[in-house]
């Protein structure tokens, strides 16, 4: 039985999905299925509820302590990979990412090249969801670092604040706030808004905020991801409230306009998770500290 088999078990379980899986581990679904039968065979115990017509994978009670004990098995090779690695001052292997896509689209790709130039031998790799999905992949050991705005204390979690960003109004280059250097909370009363749709870290933030200032918007639209949000201002659908990494190429490009905020409240905290029972690999560590500095 080879260490890669129990690590096919263990992304079957955290994915839960035969075919990502199989794309995870770069084999075919057919040759995960081959996988668990053989551990099944060899341990003499079925691993894993199999329910014609549903696609999620269910574990059973055999399954449930297998899965644990795999973890515990694949956490100490990693370690054991970590300390010869160390002995030689050598920083390598893959660390798995999970963002947010504000964050990771506008302003991990910068740190990510940095990373890179200064560990050639190590990578990072990113993948791309939801505030909600970040954190379960980081819980389940699915990825090793999170990294997401508005983090939430956590049992079982740390959290490594980054540098803030500032939020900001952006208009059309014609609007009336667009040759302003700066606008007050109060002014935005009644105004035409493109918002975050409402489960979104920042978009409750937007809410708290003009609500402790007596303001109420006009929703004219939400959206789950900054680049249409973007679009909707540029067309002319109304205003709306972004991190400044976001939108700084259209300022530039003369797309959109870029306000500042009066009150000093309109910040967004950026922080990296990870489980507090995990040891992180020298990699993982080196990135966290690169994250924590300002740009």
């Amino acid at each position: 039985m080879h260490i890669e088999t129990l690590k096919v078990f263990c992304d079957l379980v955290d994915l839960q999905s035969f075919s990502l899986a199989a794309e995870r581990n770069f084999i075919t679904q057919s040759a995960v299925s081959q996988q668990i039968r053989t551990l099944e065979d060899k341990f003499k115990r079925r691993l894993l509820e199999r329910v014609r017509g549903r696609r999620e994978v269910s574990l059973t009670p055999a399954g449930e302590v297998f899965y644990r004990e795999c973890k515990n098995v694949l956490a100490a090779y990693d370690q054991l990979n970590e300390s010869l690695r160390g002995l030689v001052g050598k920083i390598g292997g893959t660390v798995k990412v999970a963002t947010v896509y504000s964050v990771g689209l506008h302003e991990l790709p910068a740190k990510v090249g940095e990373f890179m130039s200064k560990f050639p031998s190590a990578k990072i790799d990113l993948e791309y969801s939801r505030t909600t999905k970040v954190v379960r992949d980081v819980l389940n050991g699915s990825v090793e670092l999170g990294v997401l705005a508005f983090p939430e204390p956590r049992r079982g979690l740390t959290v490594v604040q980054m540098p803030a960003d500032r939020l900001v109004l952006i208009c059309p280059p014609d609007h009336k706030f667009a040759k302003r250097s700066q606008v007050k909370t109060k002014e935005l009363h009644g105004m035409d808004f493109v918002l975050f749709e409402r489960d979104t870290p920042t978009r409750k933030a937007t809410d708290k905020i003009l609500k402790t200032h007596g303001v109420e918007v006009k929703k004219i639209a939400e959206f789950d991801n900054i680049e249409t949000i973007k679009r909707a201002v540029e067309v002319g659908f109304g205003l709306a409230i972004l991190p400044l990494p976001s939108v700084i190429d259209e300022e530039r490009t003369g797309h959109l306009a870029l306000i500042k905020l009066a009150e000093k409240e309109w910040t967004r905290p950026v922080g990296v998770i990870y489980r507090t029972d995990r040891n992180l690999s020298l990699a993982a560590k080196k990135f966290v500290q690169l994250l924590e500095q300002n740009p």
